[in-house]
């Protein structure tokens, strides 16, 4: 029912009650003038003075309870009737006592409805409680102070019960207020009132008895002991009054936007007593009403309310009044005035509720902020797809359902000679063709299969719930179609070539083992020519080899089947080759080239490690010293393996090999990985100390990925950090992987370390990292791993006519150029990465 036609019901019901009360109390008045007895004019004077003014005082005296937009009070009138009964009889106590509450609702100015009720009301209770007098066969001057004391009781019990009965629904009706509410509410402070009369009572009927004229007596004591009540009264008020500020703050500490207004709604209706309560918050235009019972209204602010009358408002601002984010409106049907105490709860409430929905706002905020870092974390930022961590995420969860039905299988698909569209047309047309690509193979793809780039030009496909393993091959062939027909760039038709791999999940090894396969059998594809190929057990070297590999290795080391590809270090300004890192790769006569990562623990477990590492090194520094023999003296970057930096032998090793090739120490850069642990540190600081002070060059790779700490970093003699390349993939789109990398760039240069990115494969990633401050840099934009005789071939031959160049400075030579502020090289030379 809306709150209009709630207003109108009651008042169909109202007026006929008052008018029900006042009829009543009219024929009470008229058999009361009809009963009057004859008094002397002195006698008759003195004792309607009396009476009048008791009861007058008696209603004057009283506290005022505000229920919404009505004020109603707690009087004595009651008490003034009983006393009256002492000295007079009943007609005359009714006349007196209507006489008496006309005078003071008279001098209060109410409203005459309101004069009229208090003035029927409070006759049809005199009259109840003569009745119930007469019924006892009361006498005031009875010598039996029992039967006394048993007529006054009941007489006080029915003007009590009957001041309820008529008062309660008319304020309920009057204000709109549940009847059963109102009748909990403030019960204390009626209860208190009511413990307190009879002993006034009692105390003034034996003060009459005494002497009639101390009557006159009555009215200053009533009134003190008013004062005195009403005092209690009101510190008790004000006490619920705090505490249920109190909660009410307490209530506001959530979260969530929507519950704080709610909370706000509701909790304000209550503690104001209020009809509608109002927030408008500023910045959204929003606003949210209701009342006690819940949200009535939650939108616009043009949309007007239908509760008319008294309006308090409320800024919602801070204690310093510098922040202001709305208002706060408590809406009454009728006029009101808040009391001193009540206006400063609104402020602290309103204060309350300001912090409150700040708080809200800035933990939404948040949440927004870090749902949108988890899904850039999870999603490549080029083309929106799912990334390698969240298709690996997703696969192992599908995998680890014991429900999950049918087949699930894993496409790969490489596109073909992508980097030549980067090279002739650029890398935004590059990007562009990525982008073109993902969103046919989303368009083909089923809606049970997930779409993801796993980095460059590679993506995969997960086929959730085949019904058979045959169809993976078909869903496959569908989406190497899908890149069939030639993509418009630029204005320009390319074709685009790619290769794909399938695999079926294996009974082990998760979405990591599956992945692996996919992968072997794509580069399957590529070596046969073919546009795809399933996985094959039989062809994978990786799987039939993995056992037999440790028995192979004395003989790679004896027949010097390690082999070394070097990837380029360059100066990320000039686009000068400053250093090249050394990569160890296995030609195995059997399985092919087998990557390191394949190997490498192996090797480390099989005691074969000093020679592998002798090997590795030996060939490093071979080519060092054919480049400085060309006229290019470029350091060569080693990587060194943990467990040979426990081994107190390495150093004389190291510099036994540097001596051999007649090469100087710091043109040999050892690069460390960050796996080591600080119950390490003791055997590592003796052995890198002995490297550190002969020359050789330290670098800690894979800076930032989470092993490494600043204690960490302080015992380690480094003179370089290697920014690891999945911070450079992810600065442009994850401003988590932007922050790490500045962070890092001014940590070397607070510690005078020279800083170096891996994985530069765009040139806005290398223009912006050089404008952070970052010197140097490695990755495919400048060259893939390469022969040591193809590196220096490249070397001769330089760019733009500059020899020992492989990319076009960012500026031309003498040229003034203006860094952002803040950024400045290390005080290492342009040639010195470490």
């Amino acid at each position: 029912m809306a709150p209009q036609e709630r207003q109108t019901g009651t008042d169909q019901w109202l007026l006929p009650l008052i008018g029900l009360v006042v009829v009543l109390a009219g024929l009470s008045g008229a058999i009361s003038v009809a009963h009057l007895p004859s008094y002397g004019t002195l006698t008759a004077t003195m004792i309607w003075a009396a009476l009048i003014s008791l009861v007058a005082v008696g209603f004057t005296a009283k506290v005022r309870v505000r229920i919404r937009a009505t004020n109603h009070y707690i009087a004595w009138t009651d008490t003034a009737m009983l006393i009256a009964f002492a000295v007079a009889p009943i007609p005359v106590v009714i006349l007196a006592t209507g006489l008496g509450v006309a005078i003071a609702t008279t001098l209060a100015r109410l409203a005459p409805i309101k004069r009229v009720f208090g003035v029927a009301k409070n006759m049809l209770i005199a009259t109840a409680a003569g009745m119930v007098l007469q019924l006892f066969a009361w006498s005031p001057s009875s010598p039996n102070v029992t039967e006394t004391v048993v007529a006054l009781a009941a007489a006080y019990l029915t003007v009590v019960l009957l001041d309820e009965i008529i008062t309660m629904p008319v304020i309920a009706m009057a204000t709109g207020t549940s009847l059963w509410k109102l009748v909990h509410e403030n019960w204390d402070v009626r209860l208190t009132a009511a413990l307190t009369r009879p002993v006034i009572i009692i105390g003034a009927i034996l003060i009459v008895r005494i002497n009639f004229l101390w009557l006159l007596a009555v009215p200053p004591l009533v009134l003190s002991l008013h004062l005195l009540v009403s005092t209690r009264v009101r510190s008790r008020t004000e006490q619920k009054a705090w505490q249920r500020l109190a909660q009410t703050t307490d209530a506001l500490n959530v979260v969530e936007l929507d519950e704080v207004l709610t909370t706000a709604v509701t909790r304000a209706a209550e503690l104001f007593s209020a009809d509608e309560v109002e927030v408008e918050l500023r910045d959204t235009d929003r606003v949210v009403r209701g009342g006690a019972d819940g949200v009535t209204y939650d939108g616009s602010a043009a949309e007007p309310t239908t509760v008319q009358g008294a309006v308090v408002p409320a800024r919602l601002e801070g204690h310093d009044k510098t922040v202001d984010v709305g208002m706060l409106r408590l809406r009454f049907r009728g006029p009101v005035k808040l009391s001193e105490r009540e206006q400063y709860t609104l402020y602290t409430f309103a204060s309350a509720l300001c912090t409150a929905i700040r708080n809200a706002q800035a933990y939404a905020e948040l949440a927004r902020v870090a749902q949108a870092h988890a899904h850039d974390a999870t999603h490549d930022a080029l083309t929106g797809l799912p990334n390698r961590r969240h298709l690996l995420d997703a696969g192992n969860d599908h995998l680890n359902q014991r429900h999950a039905d049918g087949v699930t299988a894993l496409v790969l698909i490489d596109l073909n000679h992508f980097k030549e569209v980067n090279d002739t047309l650029g890398h935004t047309a590059g990007d562009q063709m990525l982008a073109a690509v993902a969103e046919r193979l989303r368009a083909a793809a089923h809606a049970d299969d997930l779409v993801a780039r796993l980095g460059g030009d590679e993506f995969a496909v997960l086929l959730r719930a085949l019904p058979a393993p045959a169809v993976a091959a078909h869903r496959a062939e569908t989406l190497l179609a899908a890149l069939h027909e030639p993509f418009d760039i630029d204005g320009m038709r390319i074709n685009v070539e790619a290769s794909g791999g399938i695999a079926a999940a294996p009974a082990t090894g998760g979405m990591v083992e599956l992945l692996r396969r996919a992968d072997v059998a794509m580069y399957q594809a590529k070596r046969a020519g073919q546009r795809l190929a399933s996985y094959a057990s039989a062809r994978d070297t990786a799987d039939l080899g993995r056992l037999r590999l440790g028995g192979d290795l004395t003989r790679a080391v004896a027949d010097h089947e390690f082999t070394v590809k070097f990837q380029p270090i360059v100066d990320l300004g000039t686009g000068e080759v400053i250093a090249a890192e050394a990569l160890a790769r296995w030609r195995h006569p059997t399985h092919g080239m087998i990557d390191p990562l394949r190997f490498l623990e192996t090797v480390e477990r099989s005691g074969l490690l000093p020679a592998f590492a002798e090997a590795i090194l030996d060939q490093a520094l071979v080519a060092a010293g054919t480049w400085r023999d060309a006229g290019f003296d470029v350091p060569v970057a080693v990587n060194v393996s943990p467990r040979s930096l426990l081994d107190t032998r390495f150093p004389d090793s190291v510099l036994a090999r540097l001596r051999a090739h007649d090469l100087p120490p710091d043109r040999l850069i050892l690069e460390l990985t960050e796996t080591l642990t600080l119950s390490q540190l003791d055997v590592v600081d003796r052995v890198l100390t002995r490297l550190r002070a002969a020359g050789v060059r330290l670098a800690l790779d894979d800076f930032g990925t989470g092993y490494s700490s600043l204690s960490l970093l302080s015992r380690i003699p480094v003179h370089q950090l290697k920014i690891d390349r999945s911070f450079v993939t992810g600065m442009e789109s994850s401003t988590e992987a932007a922050a790490i990398i500045r962070s890092t760039l001014d940590l070397g240069r607070s510690l005078d370390l020279a800083v170096v990115a891996e994985g530069v494969e765009r040139e806005a990633q290398r223009r912006t990292l050089w404008e952070l401050g970052c010197a140097a840099g490695q990755g495919h934009l400048f060259a893939r791993p390469l022969p040591a005789g193809t590196l220096l071939a490249a070397l001769q031959r330089g760019t733009g006519g500059r020899a020992g160049c492989l990319a076009v400075a960012l500026h031309d030579v003498g040229a003034v150029v203006r860094l952002p502020q803040g950024r400045r090289q290390g005080g290492r030379g342009r040639h010195q990465p470490a």
